[in-house]
Parts: C-alpha cells; structure tokens; sequence
C-alpha cells in the first residue's frame, strides 16, 4: 500500500473505488465541489488498474507497465480534482476474459476492510462514497467494493455516514445507474467541468473506450454532466440531512422527489 497527499492532511470524505477513472467518471463533479469548499476528499484506489485497456499507448503495452502508466493518470486526476489525498492498496486488476468477461479482484476482504478503516481514522473521515449495489454495469469488482465498505460501516465504523455513487433518477437512462439504489441527491456538475474534464484528460489510456461507447470525437463528451448519491448508511426512511447533503445541496444539487429540478440525461458512457 503507497500513500500520496495534496493539500490538507486530514477530514472530510473519502471515496472508494476499484480502478483508476472510477473516482473521475461517478464523482469528478462532487470531489471537485467539496474541494471548492475547503472540505478534505481523500481517495482509496482498490486495484492497479492492469487488468482494463492500454488505449493505444504504448508505454502500457503489458499488464505491468499499464499498472504503472494508469497509477501515473490516477494521481494526475487526483491533482486537476484537488483531492488532499491518495491511498493506493495495489491489488492487481484482473485481466478481462473472453468477450471482455469481467472479475473481481483476489483479496482477503477482511484484510481490505481493516485498510479502509485506517484510512478512515487517519484522516478523521466522517463520509464514504462507494460504488453503489449493482456495481453500476454489473462490474464485479465494484460490487465487491461496495461489499466491504457496507461491511465496514456497518460494523467498523458505525458513526461514519455512506452514500453510493451513481444513484438511479427517475426517467434518466444511463448503464452506469443502479437501479437498486434509488438517488437522494443529483448535482449539475457543470460549474466544475472544467476540472472534471482535465481529470478525464488524465486517463489517457481509457479514452479509447470512453469514445468508443458513443462513437465520439472528442473524450470530453463522454463526461457526465450530472451526478448523484444515495445515503445508504444510516438508513433514512425520508431524504438525508445531514453535513454532507447540506454541502450537496448548497453546491446546487436537489433532491430527487423535484424532478421538475432535473435535466434529463441521456445514456453516456
């Protein structure tokens, strides 16, 4: 496990994701908010990334080298988003299957669980932002993350609010959406394009897929213009108001039983 840090040492949220891009694609927009705010973001990346594509470059052209070229994009993004801090657990991504078969990663989830909760007391971390139930498209490795971090809260770190990323809206069609996990929350994320963008830009060796999904030209189309939550840990029998929903809301988010509030999105990737 290798720790990076930027900016202040400690507090806030903490996202946990499984694979270099996943903290620019599902929550770019938030991690850029909370930053403009002054409010710590700090990140846990579970796996090193070898096992998704090379794009195209030719540093990456092995599974160890494309490990080495995506910890590179990871921490350029961490930069353009302003997040304090990056923790690299650097389990490794396993390589996709015939007819791009997905997996999960080899870990003790125990162990896994016990480093994100240092983590969470070494920073003084009060919210988790996770993959969400589905895995979003299904994605093992990204239910198994939001596995443990469900494990952790609920049994490490009770006191510690978590919330999932990629939050099904009503009447808004996008793979990436859980569908279990009905949205609180969704912001605009376009008064920080600019940096959701430059974070995109980071991850060279993904704009090939990114563009090709869509058939486009240019990667920065293929950036999500909206992004939402669901507070998953406590359970809330009504919408969350707590610290950070309040900071959501205060950034422009509205809750979700405002559709009138909402821009459709269409399906990106």
């Amino acid at each position: 496990m290798s720790e990076l840090h930027f900016h202040q040492p400690q507090g806030g949220v903490l996202f946990v994701g499984a694979h270099p891009d996943d903290e620019t694609v599902m929550a770019g927009g938030i991690l850029a908010l909370l930053h403009e705010r002054n409010i710590p973001t700090h990140l846990i990346c579970v796996t090193d990334g070898r096992g998704g594509e090379s794009g195209g470059v030719p540093e990456a052209d092995t599974p160890d080298a494309r490990a080495t070229v995506r910890k590179a994009e990871l921490l350029c993004a961490a930069e353009a988003l302003g997040l304090t801090s990056v923790t690299l657990l650097g389990y490794i991504d396993p390589i996709m299957g015939p007819d791009d078969e997905l997996f999960g990663f080899d870990a003790d989830e125990a162990t896994v669980a016990q480093q994100i909760v240092d983590v969470i007391h070494d920073r003084g971390v009060s919210v988790v932002l996770s993959h969400g139930t589905d895995g979003e498209y299904g994605h093992p490795a990204h239910k198994q993350v939001n596995r443990i971090v469900t494990h952790v809260v609920h049994a490490l770190t009770p006191d510690v609010l978590h919330y999932t990323v990629m939050a099904a809206i009503p009447s808004v069609e996008d793979r990436l959406l859980n569908a279990s996990d009905p949205a609180h929350l969704a912001l605009d994320i376009m008064p920080w394009i600019e940096q959701k963008h430059a974070a995109y830009l980071c991850h060279h060796t993904q704009h090939a897929l990114f563009k090709r999904r869509r058939k486009l030209t240019d990667v920065r189309d293929a950036v999500r213009l909206h992004e939402s939550v669901r507070r998953q840990w406590p359970e809330t029998p009504g919408h969350p108001d707590d610290w950070f929903a309040r900071a959501l809301i205060d950034g422009g988010a509205v809750r979700i039983d405002q559709p009138e509030q909402h821009t459709e999105q269409t399906s990106e990737s």
